[in-house]
């Protein structure tokens, strides 16, 4: 019978506690914003290094505020095509899409280019806004979970996608823009 090394073990053990005590603790960024509640302010950058404020955007129009975890990965590639495709409808609804990850503002650049998309993505490198916002994952090594908010207008969020299914949520979110739209008028 082969015994178990007795550092291996150790290290296991250790790694095992680590683990337990980063799934065990409160949520970083308080309580968890809902719907009514008002969208936190921020400005980042875009992808060609412009600064983007959040209530100078929705004061023109709605805004869908994607967060996504990772540049060129298979998942936030495909959301990121679905929301390019039908990107004029969502101009001709009057929302505007606005992308973030904890991506720099190069990995976006690179991203944009490369699939070409028609709306602008927003850089969070040092994870405050993916914080503020209560979409931080602790199992995706800091990166943002697949969140989708849309504010209205006058900053308030209207809804909230925490169960996001990539192959339909880009029509799912347009068709509750034009909800929204129809109410507000």
């Amino acid at each position: 019978m082969k015994t178990k090394h007795p550092v291996t073990s150790s290290i296991l053990t250790v790694l095992f506690c680590m683990l337990v005590s980063l799934c065990s603790r409160p949520a970083l960024a308080g309580t968890p914003l809902k719907e009514g509640d008002r969208a936190p302010d921020f400005t980042l950058r875009s992808q060609d290094g412009t600064p983007v404020t959040l209530s100078s955007e929705w004061k023109n129009s709605f805004i869908v505020l994607y967060f996504y975890p990772m540049d060129n990965t298979p998942g936030c590639t495909k959301q990121a095509c679905f929301f390019r495709d039908i990107n004029s409808e969502y101009l001709q609804a009057g929302a505007k899409i606005l992308g973030v990850s904890v991506d720099d503002v190069a990995s976006h650049k690179k991203f944009a280019q490369k699939h070409n998309l028609n709306f602008t993505l927003l850089a969070d490198p040092d994870k405050t806004v993916t914080e503020r916002y209560g979409v931080k994952s602790r199992l995706l090594l800091g990166k943002a979970k697949r969140v989708t908010f849309i504010i209205d207008k006058t900053g308030i969020i209207r809804k909230i996608y925490r169960d996001v299914d990539i192959s339909i949520h880009s029509r799912e979110v347009l068709k509750q823009i034009k909800k929204l739209q129809a109410k507000s008028r």
